[in-house]
């Protein structure tokens, strides 16, 4: 086991740099001048832009940046926001909360409304119920959470005022944003659990099960669904760590506060710090998250287990 997250940890380092550099090269290539957008609006001269740029360290080469940047982030150090002058981390502290509890219940939402249509699917095979289902879980695969989003709030929020429209306080402004995001990424659920259980019943134990006396319930759910939700488990931690990069998009349909507002103003405003902090922070969050998802796919399913105690 301690192998295995060995191999997980030395994996994802070159995955994490790769995004930093990726993302650095890309904010010194786009247009936009960090201290033309900080004294925006406001009467300057070229020897106080100048002055900024000396105070940013954007007057050094960009290596030199780059090394700055990966070595203070070893520390901790995420930079200073160019905008509010705060350090990066601290912004990231005060704003993850709300994230995570998004990408959270986005989760369990794609992972029950998955499982639950998956199972009908299977249990009706080629019925129109199965016909259904698939094409709704293609239908929702292919729309983009801020189109779902936008609908949600169309139909729950103006036409039937059910749910606020924004904010992030309380679990009823919590819904409508859950189900924007989690309701995309239930067709990739349901699809799979619908035929992992499909693949499942055609195997010889399913009919041993009948020959002893089980009800087609008890085969389906305490026998076939039971293994068909192992591979579930990994693909709904997968989509946890995309919910979390997706949720920037929510969270500015739905004007709740988050790392992805965070991430919005700072693109806007070419403050590097910021959108590096935010980048970074997500990419860390997607490989321990990977890592996490291994490791208790290996727990859960004994055949993994063994194969890495042998390995």
């Amino acid at each position: 086991m301690l192998s295995l997250i060995v191999r997980r940890v030395l994996i994802g380092v070159p995955t994490i740099l790769g995004v930093t550099v990726l993302l650095f090269l890309a904010l010194r290539v786009l247009p936009g001048d960090p201290v033309s957008a900080v004294t925006a609006g406001a009467p300057t001269t070229p020897e106080a832009q100048e002055a900024l740029r000396l105070q940013f360290g954007l007057d050094q080469p960009l290596w030199l940046q780059y090394l700055k940047f990966v070595g203070d982030a070893l520390t901790l150090d995420l930079g200073t926001s160019y905008a509010s002058r705060q350090p990066v981390l601290t912004m990231i502290g005060q704003q993850i909360g709300p994230t995570l509890q998004l990408a959270v219940a986005a989760a369990a939402v794609s992972a029950v409304a998955g499982i639950l249509l998956g199972t009908v699917a299977a249990v009706w095979r080629n019925r129109w119920p199965d016909a259904l289902i698939r094409t709704l879980s293609l239908v929702g695969t292919a729309m983009p959470s801020f189109w779902v989003g936008l609908i949600l709030l169309m139909l729950f929020s103006f036409t039937l005022p059910l749910f606020p429209a924004t904010g992030s306080g309380g679990v009823r402004a919590l819904v409508l944003p859950a189900l924007a995001l989690g309701l995309s990424a239930a067709g990739t659920v349901t699809r799979l659990v619908r035929n992992s259980m499909l693949e499942l019943m055609g195997e010889t134990f399913v009919d041993a099960l009948y020959a002893k006396g089980l009800t087609r319930g008890q085969v389906v759910v305490g026998h076939v669904l039971r293994n068909a939700i192992i591979p579930t488990v990994t693909i709904v931690g997968l989509q946890l760590g995309a919910l979390i990069a997706g949720a920037v998009v929510v969270e500015t349909v739905f004007a709740r506060r988050g790392i992805g507002q965070m991430l919005v103003q700072g693109v806007s405003t070419s403050d590097f710090p910021v959108i590096q902090g935010v980048v970074l922070v997500i990419a860390v969050l997607y490989v321990l998250i990977n890592i996490v998802v291994d490791v208790s796919y290996s727990v859960i399913d004994p055949r993994i287990r063994v194969a890495v105690g042998k390995g």
